[in-house]
């Protein structure tokens, strides 16, 4: 069998790639934007937050399913972290364009454990999209081999953004004004 990639690999290839460079890309220009005589949108971290608690769910509960051999359950577990993940995106950055940054108010240790939790998040947020999007894309395939050796990265990496998107939120709540 030849290594040599198919035409519609190579155009899922093309697309995760862009995708996996826009996205974060935008939040950071978006980052700099505020929507000028529009109210902050301050309702929306504790939803976000809770959208994050609820991937982490998700994907345990859809490691349970593939683990017990409930594939379909398992795919429509994912699907809904993906979905789950877009929902958090879009109100991540709608928060964002409407309200200026909270400066974190701890002191000493905590202030340190704070921002490695929070930078090792946003890192491996970005790190993240395109390990999920090249798994999904194998799964879709029914390149199971491939899919199982992306999904040993991607999985963990996942999981400890939309934990540790909750540990961020709950450690900076305090300061919301």
């Amino acid at each position: 069998m030849s290594n040599t990639p198919k035409p519609i690999e190579k155009k899922f290839k093309l697309w995760i790639n862009i995708v996996s460079i826009t996205i974060p890309v935008v939040v950071a220009l978006l980052f700099g934007i505020r929507i000028p005589n529009v109210e902050a949108l301050t309702f929306l971290p504790p939803i976000y937050a809770s959208i994050n608690g609820i991937t982490a769910a998700l994907l345990l509960a859809a490691l349970w399913a593939i683990k017990n051999k409930k594939v379909a359950l398992h795919e429509n577990l994912m699907k809904t972290a993906v979905a789950c993940s877009l929902v958090f995106l879009l109100m991540y950055v709608a928060y964002h364009m409407t309200s200026d940054p909270t400066p974190f108010g701890g002191k000493g240790t905590i202030k340190y454990i704070y921002y490695f939790i929070l930078i090792s998040h946003i890192v491996l947020s970005v790190i993240v999209i395109p390990l999920v999007l090249h798994s999904y894309v194998r799964a879709y395939m029914s390149d199971f081999v491939a899919h199982k050796k992306i999904v040993k990265y991607a999985y963990p990496v996942w999981l400890y953004v939309a934990i540790t998107g909750v540990i961020v939120y709950l450690m900076i709540a305090p300061y919301y004004v």
